[in-house]
């Protein structure tokens, strides 16, 4: 299993005041480098996705691709950088605001791909799929282009469209909890 991985930075965090969401602090670390953190081990390449702050992405010393249009087209944007830059031929998709992503996302996300012989897998829990949580084949790379294309932009409208499959992650359901708002964030610190 090679994988190369894609953390989504791109957005204008407008719930979190136009901040950069990737760089807030969250537990004395950015929250980039919780999700880098947990995607190390589980993967083999990883790529950054940001249009703000570019140097200050390039620190954390992984490749750093901006979004093709300035109109910040949302998560598909970056997901279509990863399918494109990507070393490999599977592409795991994150969000860089969910802290406590999954240690074993990557190899579940794998094996569901390959029990139901699909082109994408999608993580979820408690019957909520959690879209930009995902595991992609490079082969759907044109599919994306496409529905960009024809101005379409819902991430999970897209995703089953293609050959999908939803990975069952209720056993640990708080591992996607993504932080939008300070007050969020916050909160999930005086939890932990």
């Amino acid at each position: 299993m090679v994988i190369s991985a894609i953390i989504l930075a791109g957005g204008r965090a407008t719930r979190m005041g136009g901040m950069d969401k990737g760089l807030i602090q969250f537990r004395d670390q950015p929250l980039i480098q919780h999700a880098i953190s947990r995607l190390r081990p589980q993967v083999d390449e990883i790529l950054i996705n940001s249009n703000r702050e570019i140097a200050r992405y390039e620190t954390f010393g992984f490749k750093v691709l901006q979004d093709e249009n300035s109109e910040f087209l949302g998560p598909l944007s970056g997901m279509l950088l990863g399918l494109k830059h990507a070393t490999h031929d599977l592409v795991l998709s994150v969000p860089c605001d969910s802290p406590l992503l999954p240690l074993n996302l990557a190899e579940r996300l794998y094996n569901g791909m390959l029990g139901s012989l699909t082109d994408i897998a999608v993580a979820s829990s408690d019957d909520n799929a959690h879209p930009v949580f995902c595991l992609m084949k490079k082969s759907i790379l044109h599919s994306l282009e496409a529905f960009l294309d024809a101005g379409e932009r819902k991430v999970s409208v897209w995703q089953k469209s293609q050959a999908y499959c939803e990975v069952s992650f209720s056993d640990c359901a708080n591992a996607f909890v993504n932080l939008n708002t300070l007050e969020e964030l916050r909160e999930l610190e005086l939890k932990l």
